[in-house]
């Protein structure tokens, strides 16, 4: 077990390595890069889309700096960094990263650390909330549907959340907003930011029942994918362990109906579900959905990451990469030792002698 963890942890490094390694070759050849987009403004070019500036394309950088001293582009590039080899910016990058040192956003002009943990409040409810709700609802309603396979309320059910699967969750959302939000029907919920203006003159319970009330339709929407998956997956897993012998034999034995589902099925039924449940957990506090947070007007990390590669602001993109990363890769580890620590069957033994 240990030799498997730290075999893991050490093939982390070059993949690491290996994602920013691209990521930082791609930013090389996209075009309108920071010097250009600086060097726009200069030239008094408007903003486009989204506030982003129609930069010039890289070979168009001469034209954008016509006008311009050869000692300013050069202060401009020295600036940004670009004054020295990309192998070589690449190298003092993953230095800094290593030592979790992100730099300053280009556009924000703040640190990309204070930045993220500014937009973490946001993507954290959207992501914990619909964490708690689809692993808290769908495995007692798959269990339910699996025990009652072919009935009126399994065929209900199955409709009801395969129509929701089918939504897309922006769709979802702009329909919701339709029917609650006040758009041509009951005007039940909110439709902008995480609470209301006057949250700080509340007391402790209005404050709480404020935040949920916020958070009603854009959790709704953001979870109902993940819940039909998941209340599919509970199924299908406790179906394929009611057809086994050992089911067969503890009825046999005249054992209830409850004792043999969570008894016996249960611990074998459920290892699909909770062995994702550590990496789902972690992911829950990062993930950020950029249709969602734009819908109801929520400042997370969705909205940042789409501003940061319109605006071709690098440190945060790749900070923020670099960061998701190794989340990411620890997530993946942890769901392989969960299957270790739910299954006794399962050992790291033979991956170890090899």
């Amino acid at each position: 077990m240990v030799a498997y963890i730290l075999r893991r942890l050490l093939l982390m490094i070059p993949t690491l390595i290996g994602v920013m390694l691209v990521t930082f070759t791609v930013t090389q050849f996209v075009p309108g890069g920071p010097v250009e987009r600086m060097l726009a403004e200069m030239k008094g070019q408007t903003a486009g889309m989204g506030g982003e500036v129609r930069a010039a394309r890289t070979s168009d950088l001469y034209q954008g700096a016509k006008g311009l001293d050869e000692e300013r582009i050069a202060q401009l590039k020295k600036l940004y960094g670009f004054d020295q080899p990309p192998v070589t910016r690449f190298i003092t990058m993953m230095k800094n990263y290593f030592c979790f040192n992100f730099g300053e956003s280009y556009y924000h002009h703040r640190s990309v650390a204070a930045l993220v943990v500014s937009k973490l409040p946001v993507s954290m409810s959207l992501g914990l909330w619909s964490f708690l709700i689809v692993y808290g609802a769908c495995i007692p309603l798959g269990i339910a549907k699996a025990v009652r396979d072919g009935s009126r309320f399994d065929v209900f059910t199955s409709t009801v959340i395969l129509i929701g699967y089918a939504i897309p969750g922006f769709v979802l959302a702009i329909l919701l907003i339709v029917l609650f939000g006040g758009g041509s029907f009951w005007s039940l919920f909110p439709l902008r930011g995480l609470v209301s203006d006057n949250w700080h003159d509340l007391g402790l319970i209005h404050k709480v029942l404020d935040y949920l009330w916020h958070m009603v339709l854009p959790i709704v929407s953001s979870a109902m994918g993940s819940l039909a998956v998941m209340t599919l997956l509970t199924k299908n897993s406790f179906l394929e362990e009611i057809r086994k012998q050992y089911v067969i034999t503890a009825r046999a034995k005249g054992l209830s109906e409850n004792k043999v589902l969570y008894r016996h099925i249960f611990r074998n039924a459920i290892i699909p579900i909770i062995t994702g449940f550590p990496g789902s957990f972690i992911t829950a506090f990062f993930t950020g959905s950029l249709l969602i947070e734009t819908i109801f007007s929520l400042d997370g990390m969705g909205l940042l990451a789409y501003e940061s590669i319109m605006n071709r602001d690098y440190p945060v993109v790749l900070g923020t990469l670099y960061f998701f990363t190794i989340i990411g890769l620890i997530s993946r580890l942890l769901t392989d030792l969960s299957y270790v620590a739910v299954d006794p069957r399962i050992t790291f033994e033979g991956i170890e002698s090899r």
